[in-house]
């Protein structure tokens, strides 16, 4: 088996090749279902985030799941290969291991060090695992990606100065708009970047701030937290002619400004400038109110680079969380060289078992007279003898399993001890318990 990562993120394709590959989480679990399913593929995650859409694969054939797996993103969203191919990056094993653990620690965001994306891939893998799409490898890897970024952010001071996406935002406003203590701020969504878009402003000063969300609800609850005023879309365009900053950051597939909107709202406010920042991904705002006169927009590609102060104490901690990672992939190694110990472990305590019932059920056939007392003490003791026996053998074969020729030696091991019948058994029985479990009789 092999573990791959196909994907792309905001080094290899702008916002607006990252804008078609984006996935809702109402969508994810159909998709997941729609890879879990696709030739070769044995476990699955998808990550979809603004900056990134990666799909982790298990697969038993990686020469040729390359291939499969495009084939998969060119139905589910609706593109030819050759329009996104060159936009692409595919990882492979310890490659794959070692970019989940960077990706989790937050060392390959645009932000470095940031903890949001922790939580998305923590998401990420829970919502797979619900479906049913991982198993015994990404239980266990996933397990330890989170673990390791926890730790990672926990023993070190990468996250200390914030230069989350949402800081980013708004530290581009002020660099291009100057004090925003006196201006009217809009912000539209109510999600986590928005709330941290808020956060930052009202650490400013600010008195003057909008929270423009769907639902009421939303907006509200937002807005008491920053003490802004709580409105709804629809009544986007009125409010617009007071403003003097947006920053936007939905989950909407759909613009959720046109250029026509803004252009039709700058015709009431004459060389009054207004300044757009969108975070979103897909984008909310239309790209083309950049050429209406006095709207400034800029988009997520605009924050690249833009807090080098603060990532250059962030990249010294992050040198730390680069040994952390070597760390856990050996770790992950180490298990993964284990894991084919199991089968024949659990073949030789079988074997074993069967031995010793037989030999005591012939015992109690010689000796009938045997009282239940007696019979328990002998059944003990002689199982202990056999345990005893088992224990070196097994734990030295633990140990030699992650050697170079850990295999050769599990080979060897099986042939001493003549359990191939019983590691064919074992697996007949896991595959017909499987079978059981997915049948369409089973189905509620």
């Amino acid at each position: 088996m092999h573990i791959l990562v196909v994907g792309l993120n905001y080094k290899t394709a702008p916002v607006e090749v990252r804008e078609q590959f984006s996935m809702s989480q109402s969508e994810l679990p159909h998709a997941l279902q729609k890879l879990k399913v696709t030739k070769s593929i044995l476990e699955c995650v998808i990550l979809a985030t603004c900056n990134r859409t990666e799909l982790y694969v298990v697969v038993d054939r990686p020469s040729v799941c390359g291939h499969y797996i495009r084939s998969f993103m060119e139905k589910w969203f609706k593109m030819t290969r050759q329009s996104f191919n060159q936009h692409l990056y595919i990882k492979e094993d310890r490659e794959a291991i070692d970019h989940l653990f960077r990706v989790t620690c937050g060392l390959d965001s645009m932000v470095l060090g940031e903890t949001q994306i922790l939580g998305q891939m923590r998401e990420a893998f829970l919502t797979a695992q619900k479906f049913d799409c991982t198993g015994t490898l990404f239980n266990e890897l996933f397990k330890q990606a989170v673990t390791l970024a926890k730790r990672a952010h926990a023993e070190t001071s990468i996250g200390e100065k914030a230069v989350s996406v949402s800081y980013a935002a708004v530290e581009l406003t002020k660099r291009v708009v100057g004090s925003l203590k006196d201006k009217n701020i809009m912000i539209i969504g109510a999600g986590k970047m928005s709330e941290l878009t808020g956060k930052y402003i009202s650490e400013l000063g600010v008195r003057n701030m909008m929270i423009m969300n769907r639902s009421m609800d939303g907006a509200m609850k937002l807005a008491k937290s920053f003490h802004g005023t709580p409105n709804t879309l629809d009544k986007l365009e009125h409010h617009l002619q007071d403003t003097d900053v947006v920053i936007s950051s939905t989950g909407s597939p759909n613009l959720v400004l046109t250029a026509e909107q803004v252009s039709n709202m700058m015709k009431n406010r004459p060389e009054r400038p207004i300044y757009m920042i969108d975070i979103a991904v897909p984008r909310d705002l239309d790209p083309q109110i950049a050429n209406i006169e006095h709207a400034h927009l800029f988009d997520i590609d605009d924050l690249e680079g833009i807090v080098e102060s603060n990532l250059n104490s962030r990249k010294n901690e992050a040198l730390k969380i680069e040994k952390m990672i070597e760390q856990g992939i050996s770790q992950f190694d180490q298990w993964y060289k284990t894991l084919g110990v199991s089968p024949v472990i659990q073949a030789l305590q079988g074997k074993a078992a069967k031995i010793h019932a037989e030999t005591m059920q012939s015992l109690f056939n010689k000796l009938p007279d045997l009282d239940e007392r007696e019979t328990k003490v002998i059944r003990k003791l002689t199982k202990s003898i056999l345990n005893q026996m088992l224990h070196d053998p097994i734990l030295n074969l633990k140990e030699l399993a992650v050697e170079e020729n850990g295999h050769e030696v599990m080979e060897q091991f099986v042939k001493m001890f003549n359990l191939q019948d019983e590691l064919d058994q074992n697996e007949k029985s896991a595959l017909e318990e499987e079978e059981r479990k997915t049948s369409p009789s089973m189905v509620i």
